[in-house]
């Protein structure tokens, strides 16, 4: 991993501590209540200190691939103190992310973003839910800029950024943008699909892989715009900046959709700490062009909570099956949760179990296949990815697994195609390979 990505990544998790400080000090000082309902009680965030005595990331970089960093990461876990084990849970939950262990990640990291200023939990009798996609393309309809947030160790939040794809390409919109992507991969948009080697280790997972595909499939002109800044005021200008200088610089009647992380998409400041002018809000300052700010971290299913846990409340008044938001009866409006900083809140439903997520099938474009641990020929742990057949060796898989135990099964998800089902240990060494062909839904 060069140093590129490890300052990039490290600055992420800065960012993270950040907004968990953040939320930790706006539940003491303003806590959410609901019709008089007692107020919901708050997961363990972070500590005001991000300073560490021992840096995995850079303890990590030289790591050639993500089962053996998982691995470290899982061995040296016990031996941190307890302020380096919350900043190094970031770590191992993403990793595990990116594996396709996406339980793991969660409940490794049950970070909670979702309250940060007082809301009263809208009702059914005055809302009502509607799928997400569908909504999010009418309001993007005279729009130049469409922002979307997601939870780096969550992967459930890019089901969405891929439905919206083809909507928003519909519409109109030709500039596609990924914080996760580096400018460095030259040969992206002519290949057709990210590599190991296209941007941060957040890339490795299948679904972020799938977007940045999609994205190129549907003719976006693909862009990054990663700032190395130090220095989070920095960063989020530097965002801001190469944003504006890459596609309206250039396309003065350019349509963007970006996919950013947690805050990025803020309008207004405050979930950054201090006066921090958020990367949205800077580029709506550069463009003219008020974004189409879109959050989705904060009404999402973060593992076990108390029946008093906001989001427990709101699901169980609106018992949604896919990403959806609320739209007013009476007015029509869409209702955000924080309407200074964003236009609209999505609310994702609990992950659901058959195996994996339920999730992991997107709405149904892509179909469960098991696979047992015996393709890992007992060198386990091993991790089982499926590639599409006509993509290189080094593509992001269409969906991976890691095997720990011998005489298991779980299940891909994957859409219908040729692929190379494809078992390898912590060496990186393939250990069995095999051919895989899904067949479209009733042929």
């Amino acid at each position: 991993m060069d140093t590129t990505v490890v300052k990039s990544q490290r600055m992420a998790v800065t960012r993270w501590i950040s907004l968990a400080c953040s939320v930790a000090l706006m539940a003491t000082l303003a806590p959410v209540s609901h019709a008089g309902q007692q107020q919901a009680q708050q997961p363990a965030t972070a500590s005001s200190g991000t300073q560490v005595s021992r840096d995995l990331y850079t303890e990590t970089a030289h790591i050639k691939n993500d089962l053996a960093r998982y691995l470290y990461l899982k061995e040296v876990m016990p031996q941190l103190s307890q302020d380096d084990r919350l900043i190094d849970q970031q770590l191992l939950s993403s990793t595990e992310d990116e594996l396709g262990l996406y339980d793991e990640a969660i409940l490794h990291f049950p970070f909670d973003n979702r309250v940060q200023t007082p809301v009263p939990l809208p009702s059914p009798n005055d809302w009502q839910a509607s799928d997400a996609a569908n909504e999010i393309a009418k309001l993007a309809t005279n729009r130049r800029i469409v922002m979307i947030n997601e939870a780096h160790h969550d992967a459930h939040t890019r089901e969405l950024t891929l439905a919206l794809l083809p909507k928003l390409r519909a519409e109109g919109f030709n500039y596609f943008a990924a914080e996760a992507l580096s400018n460095s991969d030259t040969g992206l948009m002519q290949r057709g699909y990210p590599i190991a080697t296209s941007g941060s280790e957040y890339l490795h997972e299948p679904l972020y892989g799938d977007i940045i595909r999609e994205a190129i499939r549907l003719g976006f002109h693909v862009v990054a715009y990663e700032s190395d800044a130090d220095v989070l005021a920095d960063r989020e200008a530097g965002q801001a900046r190469l944003l504006y200088q890459q596609v309206f610089a250039k396309d003065p009647h350019a349509r963007l959709f970006v996919h950013a992380g947690y805050a990025h998409i803020d309008k207004a400041p405050g979930n950054l700490g201090g006066t921090i002018q958020p990367m949205a809000m800077q580029l709506k300052q550069l463009s003219g062009f008020d974004p189409l700010s879109i959050d989705q971290t904060r009404w999402r299913d973060i593992g076990p909570m108390p029946r008093t846990d906001l989001y427990q409340q709101l699901y169980a008044q609106f018992p949604v099956e896919g990403p959806s938001v609320l739209i007013s009866r009476q007015s029509g409006s869409v209702w955000a949760s924080d309407p200074t900083r964003h236009d609209v809140d999505v609310i994702l439903p609990p992950s659901g179990h058959q195996r994996r997520p339920h999730w992991l099938a997107l709405a149904g474009t892509r179909q469960p296949r098991v696979v047992s641990s015996e393709i890992c020929q007992r060198q386990l742990p091993c991790v089982v990815e499926a590639r599409y057949a006509n993509e290189g060796p080094d593509a992001i898989p269409a969906d991976r697994y890691v095997f720990s135990a011998d005489n298991t099964m779980n299940t891909l998800y994957l859409r219908p195609g040729t692929y190379r089902l494809v078992a390898w240990d912590r060496n990186g060494h393939t250990v069995s390979e095999r051919n895989l062909t899904v067949e479209p839904p009733g042929s």
